[in-house]
């Protein structure tokens, strides 16, 4: 099954070897939008420079595996089943 990615987020070419990652979430004006700022320190590897705090890697192959990365941290868990809830009987009183 093909899905669209997500356009929550955007990879936007500033220079020649700078990208920014941004959250549409948010508006133009909010500091928060800008999710990274990605640069590109050969033909092979690109740096990475995080504005919020994302457990994620410094290093990748090139922007738009950057892209996919913060995608996927962002998707909701779906091949998980839900969390059971364990049922109890009601407290017996007196």
């Amino acid at each position: 099954m093909f899905t669209m990615p997500d356009p929550r987020f955007e990879l936007r070419k500033i220079t020649e070897t700078e990208w920014l990652i941004l959250d549409h979430r948010y508006e133009s004006n909010d500091s928060r939008r800008t999710v990274a700022c990605v640069y590109q320190l050969d033909a092979v590897e690109v740096d990475v420079l995080w504005l919020r705090d994302l457990p994620l890697a410094t290093s990748y192959m090139s922007a738009a595996d950057v892209l996919e990365d913060v995608q996927r941290f962002h998707a909701p868990a779906r091949d998980r089943r839900p969390v059971a809830i364990p049922h109890r009987p009601p407290l017996a009183t007196a």
